[in-house]
């Protein structure tokens, strides 16, 4: 299993978040970028042909990627990522693939009681998902990374709480990794404390 790769990279002034996964169901190593939360752009890569040849790895599928999200990421430094992105894709094309998102529901008040409390909801093209699994990577500058699942209800809306410290949620990241039907969909939030 590929987790993917999300980085956030600088150029003249604008962040840019890049974002690449394996999309297992259509047989896609796909890399998005995004600027203020919106998909600006894609580039994806079929790997149906190498999947059919006996001995093709999950390591090489990952390399592949990796090198996918490094072509990007040295675009965007470059000041050429228009030059990778794939053109085939419209405002309208993108408009009606189904995509999978996570949303943090109460991002603006998260820890009380030594809990950090995490509402997550899981979406495909608007509509909640009953049945995703998430995978929670919280990880802290003082511990080593830890783990959890938790899976959507009816409402497409999970719950996880863990025991941290409120002092150290400053400098900790959340990656929460949604996976269902075979796409997945990966989600980064920093965590800072919000001034009363």
């Amino acid at each position: 299993m590929i987790f993917g790769f999300n980085t956030d990279v600088k150029h003249d002034g604008t962040v840019y978040h890049v974002q690449s996964e394996a999309r297992e169901n259509e047989l896609l190593l796909q890399t998005q970028v995004f600027v203020r939360g919106r998909c600006i752009g894609k580039r994806a890569t079929s790997y149906a042909d190498k999947a059919a040849e006996s001995g093709f790895t999950d390591q090489q599928k990952e390399q592949i990627l990796r090198d996918q999200h490094r072509l990007v990421l040295d675009s965007i430094r470059d000041g050429q990522v228009d030059g990778v992105l794939d053109k085939r894709f419209t405002p309208e094309s993108l408009a009606a693939i189904k995509e999978l998102d996570v949303l943090w529901l109460n991002a603006g008040s998260v820890h009380s009681d030594r809990n950090l409390t995490l509402r997550l909801r899981v979406t495909e093209g608007g509509a909640a998902v009953e049945g995703a699994r998430l995978t929670v990577r919280f990880a802290r500058p003082d511990a080593a990374p830890f783990y959890t699942q938790v899976v959507t209800g009816s409402d497409g809306d999970a719950e996880l709480k863990i025991d941290v410290d409120e002092a150290s949620l400053p400098d900790s990241a959340v990656l929460v990794q949604a996976n269902y039907s075979g796409r997945t969909a990966t989600r980064k939030f920093h965590l800072r404390k919000v001034e009363a």
